[in-house]
């Protein structure tokens, strides 16, 4: 077997053992783009050898995506087919598990009018509200995984001949997802050990607001009461534990839905849906972004806020040290789930009802009674830097450093 090979082989026992953690008797579907078949095969007999009942691949091609934009009448945009929904909804009820391959081409969209991606991202966030209340509430396991298509290699590693692009990408996956190491799902372990010391620190310390300071950005942040820090993944309603992001580096929490104010700028390029907007500057009162610019594709932007009322305020809030490993590969992936986790980030729209004590019984209304942000969308920007500088405000007032040139003062 070639070294690539075995590195994929591990890859995919990795996602399925740690990512999605797949039970016996259990379902697994597994959303992946056309160009990752020979990963996807080697995750479903991964899957089936852990003793999944059924394993079903649905697969995306991003040519035919386009062709739907560039062909398709106005009247197509706001459509999402019902029955789909109600496939996942099903799904999630009789507790399956969903791994899905998320690799969008960082210019698919190029050239499309915004509104049209917008509102049939829109219109299937509408008709999958149900199903998402699944995800975001830890009800069932998924996983979000990265692997590289031609596409998004030919963006990430532009300085490469393009012959060599895709390998230069797998050595990058492989490498942030600790794949080279001699047992990737020990290393992982000892991972998610790491991150919880620091989600340990930070909810023993119970800070009542955050001061975020860089250039361009001056920001207060008001955590609510109850707020909980996450780090590594966590357990579905079974107590089954899995990752749902791989890979990981991030402790994140919520911000108080009206307790936000300041301005801050992105560090990052934002890869919306296949639409990329850069320099991202957002100034908030009172939890809402009351003036917003980017240098380009603000007007994907501007279609974001205009979701819902809840896209024009913050649901997450996590810190990553700028000394970590994907921050260290020096390279932008215009990846979100890669990004993220170079960067400290906010996102806007929704919270995770997780993020708060007894928030996934809550309703709608008691979670946004207690502080937390309701949304259709969830859309993480990137904000940290070597120059950021983070101060935690704790119970009596006093004031201590959390970060320090972009990496944790404690």
């Amino acid at each position: 077997m070639s070294e690539f090979k075995l590195m994929l082989e591990k890859y995919a026992e990795l996602v399925v053992k740690v990512g999605v953690n797949i039970q016996p008797g259990q379902v697994l579907i597994v959303q992946a783009p056309l160009e990752t078949v020979d990963l996807t095969r080697l995750i479903v007999g991964k899957a089936y050898e852990a003793g999944a009942k059924y394993v079903q691949v649905d697969w995306d091609d991003e040519q035919i995506t386009r062709i739907r934009y560039e062909k398709a009448t106005d009247e197509s945009f706001g459509y999402y087919p019902q029955w789909h929904a109600d496939m996942l909804e099903k799904f999630a009820e009789e507790g399956g598990a969903i791994l899905h391959i998320k690799v969008p081409d960082p210019e698919l969209f190029k050239g499309i009018d915004s509104w049209k991606v917008s509102t049939a991202v829109k219109a299937a966030a509408i008709a999958r509200e149900n199903y998402q209340g699944y995800t975001r509430n830890s009800r069932i396991s998924w996983s979000l995984i990265k692997a590289p298509t031609q596409a998004w290699a030919n963006k990430v590693f532009a300085d490469l001949p393009e012959e060599e692009r895709v390998s230069a990408m797998w050595e990058a996956v492989f490498q942030m997802n600790r794949v080279g190491s001699d047992n990737p799902v020990a290393a992982w372990r000892d991972h998610i050990d790491h991150l919880k010391k620091s989600q340990d620190i930070l909810n023993a310390k119970r800070y009542k607001s955050l001061h975020y300071r860089a250039p361009g950005t001056d920001l207060h942040v008001v955590l609510p009461e109850g707020h909980l820090w996450r780090g590594g993944g966590g357990e579905n309603e079974k107590g089954v534990y899995f990752v749902a992001n791989m890979p990981t580096e991030e402790v994140y929490s919520m911000p108080h839905r009206t307790g936000v104010n300041g301005t801050v700028r992105s560090t990052l390029p934002l890869n919306l849906n296949g639409r990329l907007v850069e320099g991202i500057e957002l100034t908030f009162k009172d939890g809402k972004v009351i003036d917003y610019q980017a240098t380009s594709g603000r007007e994907h932007l501007t279609s974001l806020l205009e979701t819902d009322e809840g896209a024009s305020y913050l649901g997450e809030i996590a810190l990553v040290p700028y000394d970590s490993p994907i921050s260290h590969l020096k390279r932008v992936f215009y990846n979100t789930g890669i990004d993220e986790n170079a960067s400290c980030h906010f996102a806007l729209g929704s919270a995770y009802p997780t993020n708060i004590e007894g928030g996934t019984q809550m309703t709608k209304e008691e979670l946004q009674s207690k502080g937390a942000n309701v949304s259709l969308t969830h859309v993480d920007f990137m904000v940290g830097s070597d120059q950021l500088d983070i101060d935690g405000e704790l119970a009596d007032g006093t004031i201590e450093p959390v970060f320090r040139q972009g990496n944790w003062a404690f």
